[in-house]
């Protein structure tokens, strides 16, 4: 048997990462929120948390921009009062 052909494929990295704190208004339903949070392109984990707000979302993306939209589309999700965001410069392993 020979090999004649062989390729490999990478699906594009997530270069540009966030961290956005998520303040649900009291009269909403802080998991409902979260689901729809899951739904978006580039969110890409959810927390419900305790303290000043309620939950924090990690973003991916290959270029703030995309962070940006993605943000954007956290803001018009109904319930979403408040939101602050953090873009992750370095990753320590």
């Amino acid at each position: 048997m020979i090999i004649k052909r062989f390729t490999i494929e990478l699906g594009a990295s997530d270069k540009t990462s966030a961290i956005t704190l998520i303040s649900v208004s009291s009269t909403a339903d802080t998991s409902a929120v979260s689901n729809q949070l899951m739904n978006l392109n580039g969110v890409k984990v959810v927390y419900e948390i305790t303290g000043q707000y309620d939950i924090a979302a990690i973003i991916a993306a290959p270029a703030i921009a995309d962070i940006n939209k993605c943000i954007d589309d956290v803001r018009k999700i109904e319930g979403v009062s408040d939101t602050d965001t953090v873009i992750i410069l370095k990753t320590m392993r």
